[in-house]
């Protein structure tokens, strides 16, 4: 942890899944190995029906070989995947034909229109997938431009038709690789509700985000991962409860507040360009003002904060400190 700032996050365990749902995808143990690289080691993850569970963790953390274990496009090297209860190596077919996947990128053929490419999506995915077109053409709002070629559509009409091609089979099970990359504020607003719906549809959703502020607003529960382990897992309340809570302090005289705090026995301080962020029993906010005040030292300001998602998601990922020695 880097010593200049406050030691937000102390530990992390990962947490007990206690299961409330029908488990639509289950992975256990599960290891993707690429040489002497270990992609992903041991992971076990979880989603019920009516739950939208977030998938974080940075780049090269392991999130897109877990998805592609979990969508039978790579082979594990140890562990299993099973979607509904079967087992992605041994049904493939079968399990698969319960699953919606958009990835990052999402690929339709430039020269048809957005009704033809889902047409065409729809007659892979069998009955009663090519009777849903038109009505997901609707629910996405591609409705009028569903003539359209796919090469004149926005990101964000790429986006959504990617979303509606993920529930031609109406899936139990749908899988979203960053769907909001890319959008604007407007455009991101209308994903998070469709994602909603499609929980409240009895699906499970699996999302992987970068962006820790729709998966804080989207996801019932989250799984952290780092160099392919899990590290940290609950609710967004668990996961932030873990990170503690301080104080952001506006005063002038930092180095002499954060010697008169020090004396309190509070050990936690950043400096901020402002004043001071001080970890701290959110209690403790009256004690702080008055050995402040005592001191001559008036804060403009003592204002309690939480730890949000990003303040645990940049603790849990911080890159170690290097053990190697100095340059010369």
């Amino acid at each position: 942890m880097n010593p200049a700032q406050p030691a937000i996050l102390r530990s992390y365990a990962p947490a007990v899944i206690v299961q409330q749902h029908e488990v639509v995808l289950r992975t256990k143990q599960l290891v993707k190995r690429f040489g002497s690289i270990t992609a992903v080691d041991g992971l076990d993850v979880e989603v019920g029906r009516g739950e939208v569970v977030g998938l974080l963790g940075p780049n090269g953390a392991g999130k897109s070989t877990t998805i592609g274990m979990v969508l039978g496009l790579i082979t594990p090297t140890a562990g299993t995947a099973e979607v509904l209860g079967r087992d992605i190596r041994v049904r493939r077919e079968d399990a698969l034909a319960g699953v919606g996947a958009m990835l990052e990128v999402t690929s339709f053929y430039p020269y048809l229109s957005g009704r033809d490419n889902l047409a065409a999506v729809a007659l892979l995915r069998g009955a009663g997938a090519l009777a849903r077109v038109d009505p997901l053409l609707a629910r996405l709002g591609l409705a009028q431009r569903g003539e359209s070629k796919f090469r004149t559509y926005s990101l964000g009409m790429r986006q959504r038709l990617g979303i509606a091609s993920t529930l031609l089979a109406d899936p139990a099970l749908v899988i979203l690789d960053e769907p909001a990359n890319g959008l604007d504020p407007a455009g991101q607003r209308e994903i998070l509700e469709l994602i909603r719906e499609l929980a409240g549809e009895n699906r499970g959703v699996l999302l992987a985000s970068h962006l820790l502020h729709e998966v804080e607003q989207v996801c019932d529960r989250v799984l952290v991962i780092k160099k392919g382990k899990l590290i940290a897992s609950g609710t967004i309340a668990e996961v932030t409860r873990g990170g503690g809570n301080y104080f952001e302090i506006v005063v002038d005289d930092r180095p002499r507040a954060a010697e008169i705090l020090r004396g309190l026995g509070i050990t936690e301080i950043r400096e901020t360009p402002t004043g001071l962020d001080v970890v701290a029993d959110p209690k403790r906010g009256a004690e702080i003002n008055r050995a402040l005040a005592s001191a001559a030292l008036y804060a403009s300001a003592i204002v309690p904060r939480a730890s949000s998602l990003e303040d645990v998601f940049m603790e849990l990922t911080e890159p170690e400190a290097s053990t190697a020695p100095p340059p010369s």
